[in-house]
């Protein structure tokens, strides 16, 4: 389960990025309104953008308040609350047509994991083809590519920050299962892949093991 949620993050921050680039070749394109467009399309779920800034001085993205809900299977409330995405990058590099991040800092506040009346997860059942979801977590960078045009390099820097895990079952949803993570700006250096993320996949088990134990272990066992 904790493997599955990593991938999840990986595939949301890469469709991100992707709209990201896609929004700073098409200047005339920066409206938030298309951003929710796109995430919707492409995972079933309605998006929320409190603030997209794109910055034309500095090489800079910046997202802020960005809330991702669950479809109508899966009850319609929250699933990802992520207060900022902050990239930046190195301009020059996209003369080479590569896109190099220097620095992402991503703080995921709250991630809800629902089981339907059906006994299906939100994490198993998001709407992205199958095909996309490959390519997405066996090779990020050729997903990328095929997605931009661009090369993706390494990410220099990524801080990351993880504040409260959820799990609501639909069948009883006045009880709900709480984990507090609290991750604060973590720096993990030269990402390429979901390997490089090994390290902070183990700390959130560690400080979630009881939670991740009762999504896979049935009540009364």
């Amino acid at each position: 389960m904790l493997k599955f949620l990593f991938k999840w993050a990986l595939r949301l921050f890469l469709l991100g990025v992707v709209l990201a680039i896609i929004l700073l070749l098409s200047l005339n394109s920066i409206l938030r309104a298309i951003a929710e467009h796109n995430i919707r399309a492409r995972t079933g779920m309605d998006a929320e953008i409190g603030r997209f800034s794109l910055g034309l001085l500095s090489p800079t993205i910046e997202i802020q308040d960005l809330k991702i809900y669950n479809s109508t299977n899966f009850g319609g409330g929250l699933f990802l609350d992520i207060p900022e995405i902050h990239v930046e990058y190195d301009r020059a590099a996209l003369r080479r047509h590569e896109f190099h991040i220097t620095l992402v800092r991503f703080n995921l506040a709250e991630v809800d994991i629902v089981k339907n009346e059906a006994g299906q997860t939100n994490l198993l059942s998001l709407g992205i083809a199958p095909s996309q979801k490959t390519s997405a977590s066996s090779n990020p960078a050729t997903y990328f590519k095929q997605q931009t045009g661009y090369a993706l390099a390494p990410i220099d820097v990524l801080n990351v920050s993880i504040g409260t895990l959820k799990f609501i079952d639909l069948k009883n949803p006045r009880k709900i299962l709480t984990q507090k993570i609290d991750i604060e700006d973590l720096p993990i250096r030269n990402v390429k892949s979901l390997n490089d993320l090994s390290g902070l996949m183990v700390l959130v088990g560690l400080r979630g093991g009881d939670f991740f134990k009762s999504l896979v272990v049935p009540a009364g066992h």
